[in-house]
């Protein structure tokens, strides 16, 4: 708005409306001031005092409450000059305004205690005299009492004020029980506070800033009671209510506080970062002082896991590291404390404060479902390996135990060779033969060992194995070596030099020179390789003689396997040879088979007490099962792989685990436990450094999991947190689409309808090239309805239109006529084209379903349920021109509303019939269009027709019981009653 011209009184009435409606901050407060100042060179006084509450108004909301005394003195003293001033509204606003002030004060630590007694008094003896209940004094005073801590006249007071009456001065139910609950939890009865917030966590009583506030409130006595779960929701649902909202920076300090206290430190900081001024704006102290708490407990708790040189978001002209913003955090609150306790003349304010700086992590780990970045990552301390029930000391001890979990095949062999290495290069110990062979081995065997050096560390183990005097495990690290020759891309050279270790190996077995195990082992190493070379191979031709040398290969292995059973290494052997004929009877076409076989597999390992070794197979096992259908064994399959899997697998491996048990769950219907699934699997991918990928994914379905399950606050927030991480390339279009789309879902459940019309835009623009338009032609629809309800008409229009173009191209007659019927409405709606054009886009309707019923009946098609939906289709136009034509008709009574009415009965009654055309199946539609001809006739003073009408509805009924059959009755009964037939 400009203000170089002068305004008149409704335009600046109209513009502090506008003003009042806008975002909380700094800008509104500033167009407040100069609406002010342009409402007093007007001098209309009324204007004025609407001046006056309007920055009380915006003041109050924002980080500038200090500013509000000043036009509440004026106010009060315009009052006791002249109170015929004020109408019924003004002097209930001005009275309401007290209460800000009255205690409100107590957040201000350089106006002196006695002052604020001083208005506090002044509060209770005007409402006395205005004949107001006591309730919002004593409210106000147990918050001094509580703010100075003073608990037994708090008690005093919250007691005197839960005995007095509810008048129109008092906060809003919502507003009461958070002040309520927050004294509760406060004396330390958290049951009692959540108990008593429970109205406004399920929204029963909302306002501008609840649940915002109570969602807040909540989280450290649901910690507290160990009811996770609600805390983790009421986390997501709060912050993303408050994010928005400058003054509401207490209860964004109260989420940054939850994110220190449950292992979130990376979530604590993107909520620091989102706001700056926060950590200056001072014009609220209270809330200033409950944030800077916060960052020092979480920057102190980055600190004391070994971040406390990550770069962090501070004060603004500066870069700071975690260690450096807690030490000026933990500062600044001390001063500000100190500030209060002067003022108050006690200590009780700094002891608090410290006490809150100071709070212990309530979690190690709390997973919210939503993505943190940050430079560098958090680590949680890693868990204590599970093998061991004690510590292996001394080289002799280290040596043990690595020999014992190499000889069990156990995951963690190769760390234990590892520190067998390293003790012994600290003690200068000399190793023999045997032990630095294995060592080099297990080298070889480490993740992430490059496939060159492996083949050195192998080669180099078989000469050592040599000359300790161990022949078959020199050949079966020659077939390693071969392998990794193979993975360095050199198959062809692989294949060959696996065949000697193979072959030795065989008439060492048979001279009793090596092992089952051994033996067994080399020949896999060949099998693997001849796997990995169908992977290179692009004719079909030789993948199908690869295969089938893989096949045969497979099939020498389980012979030779299969009478040494009962050896767990050999166990071993022969369940990756079973999975390796899974999947070359999958490749072949037999899933089933191919099932059969990965149960075979996962069996084997777990008979041969190796279940860490099943966790692939049970993988597999659950995708083929899924694909087939049999979501039972997909489930058990899943879960036994996760089981397996649990101690021993790697963060991105865990998250894969659980995204897929996730599509299990969810095709079973078993939502609440695929969302948990959900949330473990992105902490996982988190955990991994995979955020982007898996975990972006396991966000995705997060998000559309929760909206399922009714959740739409929680999903919209994981749904926000994951968008921006995705990318047509890396994750595809239809994704992002759907992530969209869901997002608009959500905010048309909580009924954001303008942030939902721009979610379904967005997706509506990626799918406007895709070759199938079905799914633009909807969210182009979609799009439409949200606009619709946010009564931006002119963007609905734009976008039913584009919408109706796409369903008329897709040959959707009933998408197409409904956008044309809703196109008639928004046109008749202020501003916009008109009735006439409502009328032509009602009649371009009818003639849709006309068009198509008349090529329905020429192909020999008249009857049948299309022909049946498309009348129903058209009876609904006719009924809504009618409802359109009496409803547009502004003139109260006379000839020219009596023609609408009657044209208006026409259309309706070509409804009616037309429904009963449509067969019984529309029968509500047809009673309901019934009803609206019956009172057209009634306003038409034609009785007997309506009663006519209104008889045949009820006869309609007569047997039949439900919701909509008692409502059109009772309808029914009401013409009557109106046209005197009762």
């Amino acid at each position: 708005m400009s203000f170089d011209t002068p305004l008149d009184a409704d335009a600046l009435r109209q513009a502090l409306r506008d003003n009042d409606a806008e975002p909380e901050g700094p800008e509104r407060n500033a167009r407040a001031e100069r609406l002010f100042a342009a409402v007093e060179q007007l001098g209309d006084t009324s204007l004025i005092i609407e001046g006056l509450e309007h920055l009380m108004q915006v003041y109050n909301y924002s980080s500038e409450a200090d500013k509000m005394f000043v036009p509440f003195a004026r106010l009060l003293r315009m009052w006791d000059d002249r109170p015929e001033d004020f109408d019924g509204r003004q002097a209930h606003s001005l009275f309401w305004m007290f209460k800000w002030v009255s205690s409100g004060m107590i957040d201000q630590p350089h106006l002196p205690l006695a002052a604020i007694e001083k208005w506090q008094a002044e509060m209770e003896y005007r409402y006395r005299l205005a004949g107001h209940s006591e309730r919002a004094v004593r409210q106000g005073e147990m918050r001094i009492a509580r703010h100075l801590g003073d608990m037994e006249r708090a008690q005093r007071a919250y007691d005197a004020w839960q005995a007095a009456d509810r008048d129109d001065k008092s906060d809003c139910h919502a507003c009461e029980l958070r002040a309520q609950g927050s004294w509760q939890a406060h004396r330390g009865n958290d049951e009692a506070a959540l108990v008593t917030w429970r109205p406004v966590l399920e929204s029963e009583f909302t306002c501008a800033h609840e649940p915002h506030a109570v969602l807040s409130s909540s989280l450290l006595p649901l910690l507290r009671l160990g009811r996770t779960e609600e805390a983790r929701a009421n986390h997501l649902r709060g912050y993303r209510l408050v994010r928005s909202k400058e003054s509401m920076r207490s209860a964004v300090a109260r989420h940054v506080e939850f994110c220190a206290l449950t292992g979130n430190e990376a979530r604590g900081l993107e909520i620091l970062a989102e706001r700056p001024s926060y950590f200056t704006d001072t014009g609220e102290p209270r809330s200033l002082l409950n944030y800077l708490e916060v960052t020092a407990l979480l920057t102190d708790r980055l600190t004391a896991l070994g971040h406390g040189e990550q770069s962090v978001p501070g004060p603004g002209g500066r870069s700071w590291t975690a260690r450096e913003l807690a030490v000026h955090a933990r500062a600044e609150a001390r001063t500000i404390a100190a500030r209060f306790d002067a003022r108050n003349g006690n200590t009780y304010f700094g002891e608090q404060s410290t006490e809150r700086m100071d709070r212990a992590p309530l979690l190690e780990r709390l997973p919210l479902g939503v993505r943190a970045v940050l430079p560098t990552s958090v680590p949680r301390p890693a868990p204590a390996p599970a093998a061991e029930s004690a510590p292996a000391t001394g080289l002799a001890g280290l040596l043990a135990k690595a020999r014992r979990l190499s000889e069990a095949q156990h995951p963690e062999a190769t760390a234990a060779w590892a520190a067998v290495a390293a003790a012994a290069d600290r003690d200068g110990a000399e190793l023999d033969a045997l032990t630095r062979a294995e060592i080099d081995e297990h080298r070889g065997m480490a993740p992430g060992t490059p496939p060159a050096d492996a083949i050195g560390l192998f080669t180099s183990a078989a000469g050592l194995y040599e000359s300790a005097g161990e022949p078959g495990r020199a050949a079966s690290a020659l077939a390693r070596a071969a392998y990794c020759i193979g993975l360095d891309g050199r198959l062809g050279e692989a294949l060959g030099a696996v065949q000697e270790p193979c072959d030795r190996l065989l008439a060492l077995y048979a001279e009793g020179r090596s092992t089952a195990r051994q033996t067994g082992r080399a020949l896999l190493c060949r099998v693997r390789i001849l796997n990995d070379m169908i992977q290179e191979m692009q004719v079909p031709e030789a993948v199908a003689a690869a295969v089938a040398s893989l096949d045969e290969g497979v099939q020498a292995v389980l012979a030779f396997a299969e009478p040494e059973r009962e050896d767990p290494g050999v166990g071993v052997v022969i369940g990756e040879a079973l999975g390796y004929l899974g999947d070359i009877t999958a490749f072949r076409g037999d899933a089933p088979g191919a099932a059969a076989l990965y149960a075979r597999a996962a069996d084997a390992y777990v008979t041969a007490g190796r279940p860490w070794y099943a966790v692939e197979a049970e993988t597999q096992l659950a995708g083929v099962s899924r694909h087939l259908g049999d979501l039972e064994t997909a489930e058990r399959a899943s879960r036994a792989a996760l089981e397996h899997a649990a101690s021993f697998a790697a963060p991105g491996g865990r998250a894969r685990l659980h995204l897929q048990l996730v599509e299990t769950l969810a095709d079973t219907g078993r939502l609440e436990e695929a969302a948990d699934h959900a949330l473990e699997a992105a902490h996982w991918a988190d955990e991994a450094g995979e955020g982007a990928g898996p975990g972006a994914y396991a966000r995705h379905r997060l998000g559309g999991l929760l909206l399922r399950l009714g959740r739409a606050a929680e999903a919209a927030a994981v749904l926000e947190s994951v968008l921006p991480e995705l990318t047509a390339e890396e994750h595809g279009e239809g994704m992002i689409v759907q992530t969209l789309w869901w997002l608009g879902d959500c905010c048309t459940e909580l009924d954001e309808s303008r942030e939902a019309a721009q979610h379904w835009l967005k997706a509506a623009d990626i799918a406007r090239g895709w070759p199938e338009q079905r799914d633009h032609a909807m969210l182009a629809n979609l799009a439409g309805q949200a606009l619709f309800r946010a009564q931006l008409d002119s963007q609905a229009e734009l976008a039913y239109r584009r919408a109706g173009d796409l369903w008329r191209d897709l040959g959707d007659v009933h998408a197409l006529v409904r956008t044309l019927r809703v196109r008639a409405w928004i046109a008749v709606r202020d501003g916009q084209a008109g009735v006439g054009a409502a009328r032509e886009l009602m009649a371009a309707a009818a003639t849709e379903c006309e068009s198509a019923l008349a090529a329905i009946a020429g192909d020999g098609g008249g009857d049948g349920e299309v022909p049946a939906r498309l009348r129903a289709e058209l009876a609904d136009t006719y009924r809504q021109t009618g409802d359109l034509v009496a409803s547009s008709c502004e003139e109260p009574e006379g000839p020219r509303r009596r023609a609408a009415y009657e044209e208006a009965l026409g259309f309706v009654l070509r409804a009616v019939t037309a429904f009963e055309e449509a067969g019984e199946q529309f029968t509500d539609l047809r009673t309901g269009a019934q009803l609206m001809a019956a009172w057209l006739h009634a306003e038409l003073s034609d009785g007997t027709a309506a009663g006519a009408l209104a008889r045949g509805v009820l006869a309609a009924y007569a047997d039949v019981s439900g919701e909509v059959p008692s409502s059109r009755c009772a309808e029914a009964r009401a013409v009557l009653e109106q046209v005197g037939e009762a």
